[in-house]
């Protein structure tokens, strides 16, 4: 995805021992002019992967809190600093019954725009990823588009307009979800405001000058999957109790 836009891109991997400063950076004394520098972290990049976040500690997690609330950051004894535009946090976790790893905050999950839920692929998948495995090029990924690009698609799409039934349609959505018998803790205003943002990406990128209902319902499982407790009764799942508080709002 980076080299496609010739984006800077760093990755992370998520250990128990990970430390804030192995993210944001630090400051340290320069013996030569007796200054204090600077060294920034890796998440001063375009577009930032952190593998397996479910495994490092909840203090380490409270490092990316500002950065994705307010593309900001404060080092410790330094300013605070604005992070590289455009800027996209990604974030792979493993099952949380694996060993070694805990349950995110939801403060934290509740920052991330979505949450998608990567399958198996399909058995044709399969035997493309092993031919390609196998050709001695590998992959190639070219340039399609530049960061000037995306930052002109940024502006765009708040131009898409969202009607006040639509508007009105989310805050029902979301609200309903604090009610429901299933659910221990529901929908926050950002996700209101993720369905909003995401509605309008999705009309844009079907060519279209308006948001949705039906934009909001394809988007309710990865918007509010991640944002709601759900209680363990029942074996209806997050996705099914999703299903049906989209299903029962008019």
């Amino acid at each position: 995805l980076a080299d496609s836009m010739e984006a800077d891109f760093k990755r992370v991997q998520g250990t128990p021992d990970l430390d804030m400063k192995d993210i944001i950076g630090f400051t340290y004394m320069d013996e030569k002019d007796h200054t204090v520098k600077i060294k920034n972290g890796p998440i001063f990049t375009n577009i930032l992967l952190i593998d397996e976040l479910n495994r490092t500690p909840a203090k380490m997690m409270a490092a990316f809190l500002e950065a994705l609330e307010e593309r900001q950051v404060t080092i410790p004894g330094a300013p605070t600093q604005s992070l590289m535009q455009p800027f996209v946090a990604f974030a792979t976790q493993n099952p949380l019954n694996i060993e070694g790893t805990s349950p995110l905050p939801k403060v934290l999950s509740d920052r991330f725009l979505m949450r998608i839920a990567v399958n198996y692929p399909s058995n044709e998948e399969e035997q493309e990823m092993l031919r390609i495995k196998e050709s001695e090029g590998g992959v190639k990924t070219e340039k399609v588009i530049g960061i000037k690009d995306i930052l002109k698609f940024q502006e765009d799409v708040k131009g898409i307009k969202i009607s006040d039934d639509l508007i009105a349609f989310i805050t029902r959505l979301v609200d309903a979800t604090r009610d429901d018998i299933h659910v221990v803790m529901g929908g926050s205003p950002r996700a209101e405001i993720a369905f909003m943002q995401c509605s309008k990406a999705k009309a844009m990128i079907e060519g279209r000058t308006e948001a949705t209902i039906d934009d909001v319902k394809y988007l309710s499982k990865p918007v509010l999957s991640h944002r709601l407790v759900v209680r363990s009764t029942g074996g209806i799942g997050v996705n099914g109790v999703i299903d049906g508080i989209v299903n029962n709002i008019k």
